[in-house]
């Protein structure tokens, strides 16, 4: 079976070949060479490593190599959240959502681009995907972060049962700062409508 790619950003092209899903990172030609590739290999390995830490915490797919520049891993043949949440048990799996979401941020792990584009319903189990933009942090702030963009994503996304879905992510998200962040949430989007403003 030949590499098919399936999506193409501005960080890196996904392609699928016999089951297994390779990410490599796009070179920037702005960039110095030598800086460029040493960013690709340190968010490569960054990315590897998250989600090889979060394996058996949460669900994730699994890494099978990874190079310079490379991420193999297993491809969840699911359906994509940001096309069928609707369609779903979209209440069971918000309350899924909360719950993977308390394991990860109790990891100290942010996942920064928590869409529904990035989750995969598979088997009645939900799979969170491309860690990408993920970082260690203990900060209540990026935790923070992390939900007011989910909850942004689902507004833009999903904008008929958003708010319901959210209600039940929040209800199920107890992590170990968890009200200190579900307190900044409200901060973080006062700042995004003070600069639409402004």
């Amino acid at each position: 079976m030949n590499q098919k790619i399936i999506q193409q950003g501005a960080e890196a092209i996904i392609s699928l070949k016999n089951n297994e899903i390779t990410k490599h990172r796009v070179k920037k030609g702005y960039r110095l060479p030598i800086l460029d590739e040493k960013l690709r290999f340190r968010r490569t390995k960054s990315e590897s490593k998250i989600i090889t830490k979060l394996k058996g915490i949460i669900n994730v797919p699994e890494i099978i190599n990874t190079d310079k520049e490379n991420i193999i891993m297993q491809h969840i043949k699911g359906k994509k959240l940001s096309e069928h949440l609707e369609k779903l048990d979209y209440k069971k799996i918000s309350q899924q959502i909360g719950e993977s979401l308390t394991k990860l941020h109790n990891q100290d792990i942010i996942h920064g681009d928590l869409t529904t584009s990035n989750m995969i319903y598979k088997n009645k189990k939900l799979f969170l995907i491309d860690f990408g933009l993920g970082f260690h942090s203990y900060k209540v702030e990026d935790k923070a972060v992390d939900m007011h963009l989910l909850k942004q994503a689902l507004e833009a996304k999903h904008y008929k049962i958003a708010e319901e879905c959210f209600k039940i992510i929040l209800k199920n998200y107890k992590p170990k700062q968890e009200q200190l962040i579900i307190e900044r949430i409200p901060v973080i989007e006062s700042r995004g409508r003070y600069k639409e403003k402004h």
